[in-house]
C-alpha cells in the first residue's frame, strides 16, 4: 500500500464476504452501536481549528468527515429500511464529494455527532430486530450496477464507521494531538 493509500485506507479497504454468519453480523451491529462514543471520545478535545484540519492533504477536513459519516450512515439506515419493506428497492444514489460541500458541512461537527448519536441509537434497535431471512434481503444500487444484501450492507457500514473514525484518531497521532 502506497503511502497516499494508507492515508486513504487506515485499515484498509471493505472487503465483502461471500457469505456472513451470525455472529460476524452481531460482531458488525457491535461496531455500529459503539461509533458514536468512540467518535465522541475522539474529538472531545477538538479545537475549532482541529476539526477544521484535513485528515491527509486533499482530503476532507475532520468536521467534513464527521458530517459525511451522518449523511452516508442516514442513507444506510433508510436503504435498510427500504429493502425489509419492499421487493428488491432501487436505492437513490447520491455524491458524497458534492454533498461534502453543502454549506451545513462549514458548521459544528458536534450537530452530527449528536445526529449519528441518535440515528445509531435507532439502527442499532432495528438491526437487531432484524431476521436471518431480512439480513439476506437485497437492494439494488444504480450507480455500480450491484445488489447489495443487508448483512453486507451491516458489514460495510461496520468497516466504514471505523475507517474514517480512523482517518480522525490516525490524523491526532501524526499531528501529536
Amino acid at each position: 500500500m502506497t503511502p497516499l493509500e494508507k492515508l486513504q485506507y487506515p485499515i484498509g479497504k471493505f472487503q465483502a464476504l461471500a457469505t456472513y454468519t451470525k455472529q460476524d453480523i452481531q460482531l458488525a451491529i457491535a461496531e455500529i452501536e459503539t461509533l458514536p462514543e468512540r467518535l465522541i471520545d475522539a474529538v472531545k478535545l477538538f479545537s475549532e481549528s482541529q476539526f477544521d484540519t484535513p485528515y491527509r492533504d486533499g482530503g476532507w477536513t475532520v468536521k467534513q468527515v464527521v458530517h459525511h459519516m451522518a449523511d452516508s450512515h442516514m442513507h444506510a439506515y433508510i436503504r435498510v429500511k427500504w429493502s425489509i419493506t419492499e421487493e428488491h428497492p432501487t436505492i437513490k444514489a447520491y455524491s458524497e464529494k458534492l454533498w461534502a460541500t453543502t454549506p451545513e458541512t462549514t458548521a459544528d461537527a458536534h450537530l452530527s455527532i449528536q445526529l449519528i448519536k441518535a440515528l445509531h441509537a435507532k439502527w442499532v434497535v432495528l438491526l437487531k430486530n432484524l431476521s436471518d431471512a431480512d439480513f439476506e434481503k437485497t437492494f439494488h444500487h444504480p450507480q455500480s450496477g450491484k445488489d447489495v444484501r443487508l448483512n453486507q450492507l451491516t458489514a460495510m457500514y461496520a468497516w466504514h464507521s471505523n475507517h474514517h473514525l480512523a482517518h480522525i484518531t490516525e490524523l491526532k497521532k501524526l499531528k501529536g494531538w
